[in-house]
């Protein structure tokens, strides 16, 4: 299954479950989505349920905002996470805060989806990663899937959630194909938000990444384990906030090293928070060398693709960073 199916799936499925649950967003009705991820469901479900809707993100952000408010359950598709710049005050000003602020009164169940993170070849302004943005954000809750078993569990998982939970999806995962369980295919098959996976067991380093770095990671974790220089456990994250430092604490005691992967910048970043929590856990006294932080480069993306290929983690560089804390 690739992960524009389990997605697609995902929302055909809770859409069928719980007719207040409806899509909107641009191009995502008559076009099939600008990624494919809605096709079909302008014609399963009609113009009521999947909307098209103007160039305009403050103002469809808002309107589902309000539908939310009036529960109703709506699936607020940005065409990217960067054009969710646009929304920002509609998302962690009027979603994130509404139940707080009213002591638990007015509840915001929406999730906002669409894909974060770098592409390939769109430059600067839309190849930022919002993972630490929005995770840095009390009452949302942040997820980043990998393949298309989370893709499906955590997106059927969000539209579930009482709170505004945000889907950070990749674009450049949407045509990638997973082998998925029979579990998986159930229509009741969900993934619990805030709870990472561990991927790969191992006793030499903890490799923990969220998204398209975690194939990466897996990727390096296999060449250093043909090569017969260590056996390393993959984390994926999964869930952003909350974040599982459960998971993370107890490999860090099992590995004494640790390094986080991720595609967006170092400053402030999801691998920053990681390595704070683990400096103020009772891991730290496990550590034998410091945590290594893997990101984006610290720049705007470059827009020729020498650079951009430049400007990311790769699983060579991966590898690199794990021979060199090993040794």
């Amino acid at each position: 299954m690739t992960v524009r199916e389990a997605l697609n799936a995902a929302l055909e499925e809770e859409m069928l479950r719980d007719e207040n649950v409806f899509l909107m967003g641009e191009e995502v009705a008559q076009y099939n989505g600008a990624y494919k991820v809605s096709k079909g469901l302008l014609d399963k479900f009609g113009p009521k349920r999947v909307l098209d809707t103007p160039i305009t993100e403050s103002g469809f952000a808002g309107l589902a905002v309000g539908a939310a408010l009036h529960g109703l359950r709506p699936v607020c598709e940005f065409m990217t996470f960067n054009f969710s710049m646009q929304a920002i005050d509609q998302v962690v000003n009027s979603a994130a805060k509404a139940r707080y602020m009213t002591g638990g009164v007015a509840e915001c169940p929406i999730v906002f989806r669409g894909p974060n993170g770098a592409a390939a070849g769109v430059g600067a302004q839309h190849s930022q990663c919002f993972a630490a943005w929005y995770g840095s954000v009390p009452g949302l809750k942040v997820v980043s899937p990998w393949n298309s078993e989370d893709a499906k569990g955590l997106l059927k998982a969000a539209i579930r959630d009482p709170n505004p939970v945000v889907v950070l999806e990749n674009e450049l995962m949407y045509g990638e194909s997973f082998a998925v369980s029979e579990e998986v295919l159930r229509d009741d098959f969900v993934v619990e938000i805030g709870k990472a996976k561990v991927e790969r067991a191992g006793t030499d380093a903890t490799l923990v990444a969220h998204s398209r770095q975690v194939g990466f990671a897996l990727k390096a974790a296999e060449q250093l384990a043909q090569a017969g220089i260590a056996n390393v456990e993959v984390i994926n994250l999964r869930s952003i906030r909350p974040l599982d430092m459960d998971t993370i604490v107890q490999s860090v005691k099992k590995t004494s090293r640790l390094i986080t992967v991720e595609g967006g910048w170092p400053m402030f970043g999801v691998g920053s928070e990681i390595a704070a929590q683990i400096m103020e856990s009772d891991a730290f006294d496990y550590l034998d060398a410091p945590v290594r932080r893997i990101t984006g480069a610290d720049i705007p993306m470059p827009y020729a693709k020498n650079l951009e290929d430049l400007s990311l983690p790769t699983t060579e560089l991966i590898a690199d960073v794990t021979k060199k804390m090993l040794a």
